[in-house]
C-alpha cells in the first residue's frame, strides 16, 4: 500500500486516526498577492493548452508548476520547490510512494531537507479524490518533521486540477478541511494562501 491507495478521505482517516473537520472558508482571509506579470503571461498561455491536452500530467505541467514556483520567488527563492520526489517517511503505516509537489521552509535544493510545510497533490478533474492521499501525504510530513527535529504547528496541504484548487490543514491529529474551492481566476488568493503556509512554525509543548 502507498499514498496512492488512500483513495478516499474515510479510508485516510480510518487507517492513520485522524479527526476529519469541515471548515466553511478555512483560509479565505489569508491576505491576497498579486501575481508577477511573468505568471500572469504564462497561465493565460498555458490555461488553454493544458484544457485541451485535459490529462492530469499537462495540467500538472502546466498550471501548478508555474503558480508553485511564483511562490518560490515570492519567498525570494528561499524554499525548496520538490516534483515527484520519493517521499517514503513509514512503510509500516503505509506512508511511502511519490509526492506530486513538495514545498520546504529550506533553500536546500539538492536534497529534501526538513521542515516541509506544504503538500499539493495534482488531479485531472476530480478534487474530492485526491483529499485522502493528500492528507496521507501531509501526515508523513508531520512525521518526517518530528523525525528531524523540526516539528510543527500545522502542515498545509492542497489538492488541484490547476484551474481548481482545495486547502487542508493538519494540526496534531485533526484535518481541516476547506469547504470552498478556489479557482485559477482568484489567482492572488491562491498566491496568498500558499505563501502563507511557508512561514516555520514550531510545535508548542504544553507542560501537565
Amino acid at each position: 500500500m502507498a499514498y496512492s491507495d488512500f483513495n478516499t478521505l474515510e479510508k485516510a482517516r480510518k487507517a492513520l486516526g485522524i479527526v476529519v473537520s469541515d471548515q466553511p472558508r478555512l483560509v479565505a482571509n489569508v491576505p491576497p498577492i498579486a501575481p508577477s506579470e511573468m505568471l500572469r503571461a504564462t497561465l493565460e498561455e498555458n490555461l488553454t493548452l493544458a484544457s485541451a491536452i485535459s490529462t492530469e500530467k499537462a495540467r500538472s505541467e502546466l498550471l501548478i508548476a508555474p503558480i508553485l514556483l511564483e511562490v518560490r520567488r515570492i519567498h525570494h527563492h528561499r524554499i525548496g520547490f520538490f516534483s515527484g520526489i520519493d517521499f517514503t517517511v513509514d512503510p509500516s503505516r503505509e506512508l511511502n510512494g511519490a509526492c506530486d509537489f513538495i514545498l520546504t521552509a529550506s533553500s536546500e535544493q539538492s536534497i529534501l531537507t526538513a521542515p516541509v510545510m506544504t503538500i499539493v497533490e495534482a488531479k485531472n478533474e476530480n478534487l474530492k479524490s485526491g483529499l485522502g492521499q493528500c492528507v496521507a501525504q501531509m501526515v508523513a510530513a508531520q512525521c518526517y518533521n518530528e523525525r528531524e527535529g523540526t516539528p510543527q504547528s500545522a502542515i498545509y496541504g492542497a489538492v488541484a486540477t490547476g484551474t481548481n484548487w482545495k486547502f487542508l490543514i493538519l494540526k496534531d491529529t485533526t484535518v481541516q478541511v476547506d469547504l470552498s474551492e478556489y479557482y485559477i481566476t482568484q489567482i492572488d488568493q491562491i498566491l496568498g494562501i500558499l505563501a502563507s503556509s511557508l512561514t516555520p512554525q514550531p510545535a508548542i509543548s504544553v507542560a501537565s
